[in-house]
């Protein structure tokens, strides 16, 4: 087996996140060689990804760029998976979760929410204590809607039978 190449897919695996291609491929790999580099870095990376460990994450990225950097548009590829991850649970979030969770700051972060909001239909607002909060459009996981499921209401005819049994 060449370690080389089995680590560009698996590198390749990571990038492809939320699909659970990474860890398929974990499974043809044996449990012995998984103990050993540059595997148990690409493990440590793919578990900051999934628990959104989004800090912990780039800084072993950058303490490991030789793994990473053989696969052309990595950083984009964990960018747009952070995205996905926080339009997945924010409304509105900090300037600063944004910037740790896709690893940008200052003016490469202005162009990019610049974007954003002229393409994307996000907000940038002052926040009370001073930076900004960025609204991200609504979905159905961020924006949750009560729905009334008529089908498991029960008819207050069949609970009123129950009230003399239960006095």
């Amino acid at each position: 087996m060449n370690i080389q190449i089995v680590a560009r897919i698996l590198v390749k695996a990571l990038m492809a996140l939320p699909a659970p291609d990474f860890n398929l491929c974990m499974f043809l790999i044996p449990e012995k060689l998984q103990m050993e580099e540059p595997f148990l870095t690409l493990i440590t990376l793919a578990h900051f990804l999934e628990t959104a460990r989004f800090r912990d994450f780039w800084d072993e990225a950058e303490r490991n760029r030789q793994i990473l950097e053989v696969v052309p548009g990595f950083e984009q590829a964990i960018q747009r998976f952070a995205l996905h991850v926080l339009s997945l649970s924010y409304q509105r979030l900090p300037r600063l979760v944004l910037a740790e969770a896709i690893n940008m700051e200052g003016l490469s972060l202005d162009k990019f929410l610049e974007h954003q909001v002229v393409n994307n239909g996000w907000s940038v607002e002052k926040a009370p204590g001073g930076g900004q909060i960025i609204g991200l459009p609504a979905n159905e996981h961020n924006y949750p809607e009560l729905k009334k499921n008529i089908a498991d209401s029960i008819p207050l005819e069949h609970v009123s039978k129950l009230f003399p049994v239960l006095t």
